[in-house]
């Protein structure tokens, strides 16, 4: 049973992915007859003392990596995606790992446990502002960026800020029950269960392409939306080929047009989604897709949730037609 939580924290550390952990096991809410139990919490670091925060702040440890020893739960909180961290930090995950703890990163923490060997093989997520470079830094870490947190085994990986709360109160499901979970999530304030699978929601903009008139045509076809386009109509665009043109393509926006043009639509369905009433026909009209089956089919593609669940999440239950 999950009683005892780990957080090692390093100079640079991130403030508010730290708080999410302590949020969710730092307080005690035993005597709230929710039967959430009191944690022994524990921030370590390997050199006690004070330890400087992104924020220019510092915060006063007490503990050293031994405190590590025994915790059911070892937490690396995120830092510096590109600075080193010390190698007794490392040999502290890989021990936790080894005795049969979880481990958890949240954000950039993942640098972490990737570069002590935990992640060799694992799906495993952090911020999408650093996905790519985690996965070419460590090839052998299935890196998926597109998804709040990954549990492989004994180890969860976590995107940023609030998807490490998604984390901790997956694990907390995990270990103690739904109940436990909800409790904690209901004086966080906060749901009490984010699918992991859901998509971080990312976004990407149209790409720097190599040559101009690319980039006028990606620009073109983003305001024009909700016309088709074919390969060979857009190929004459740019004067090429069809042939050229859909090795071109690909090779500066890595998609085929179709695919593109689709991932376009979708962040145009998730503007209006956000910024407007209109019903879901009406987005599905607005954004190109033409039918609402066809938006919800790209939408849960591409972000593993539906058009009314992401419109709850970026503005609440608007009473709207779907």
């Amino acid at each position: 049973m999950l009683k005892s939580v780990a957080v090692i924290v390093v100079p640079n550390f991130s403030i508010f992915e730290f708080g999410t952990a302590f949020e969710v096991f730092g307080i005690d809410r035993s005597d709230r007859g929710s039967g959430v139990p009191a944690f022994d919490f524990r921030v370590c670091t390997p050199e006690p003392g004070d330890v400087r925060l992104k924020s220019g702040l510092s915060l006063h440890v007490e503990l050293g990596l031994d405190a590590t020893a025994d915790a059911d739960l070892v937490i690396m909180a995120p830092y510096g995606h590109d600075q080193d961290v010390p190698e007794a930090v490392l040999d502290a995950l890989r021990a936790a790992h080894a005795r049969g703890a979880w481990v958890m990163s949240i954000c950039s923490g993942a640098f972490a446990l990737a570069r002590a060997g935990l992640l060799d093989g694992r799906r495993c997520t952090t911020h999408w502002h650093y996905s790519q470079v985690l996965a070419t830094r460590y090839p052998a870490a299935l890196v998926d960026e597109n998804v709040l947190y990954v549990q492989d085994g004994r180890i969860i990986s976590s995107a940023g800020t609030a998807a490490g709360i998604d984390a901790c109160l997956h694990l907390v499901r995990v270990e103690l029950g739904a109940n436990v979970a909800a409790s904690i999530a209901r004086d966080m304030v906060v749901p009490p269960h984010r699918d992991g699978g859901q998509a971080q929601f990312i976004d990407r903009p149209i790409p720097a392409c190599g040559s101009q008139p690319m980039e006028e045509l990606l620009r073109w076809m983003v305001r024009n939306l909700e016309h088709d386009h074919t390969v060979n109509e857009l190929a004459a665009r740019v004067h090429m080929s069809p042939r050229t043109f859909a090795r071109r393509f690909r090779s500066e926006t890595g998609a085929t047009p179709a695919a593109w043009l689709n991932s376009q639509r979708v962040l145009r369905a998730q503007e209006l989604l956000e910024s407007t009433e209109l019903n879901i026909d009406e987005i599905a009209r607005e954004s190109g897709f033409g039918h609402s089956v066809l938006l919800r089919h790209h939408f849960g593609k591409v972000l593993s949730t539906s058009p009314q669940s992401y419109r709850r999440a970026f503005r609440g239950n608007l009473e709207t037609a779907v």
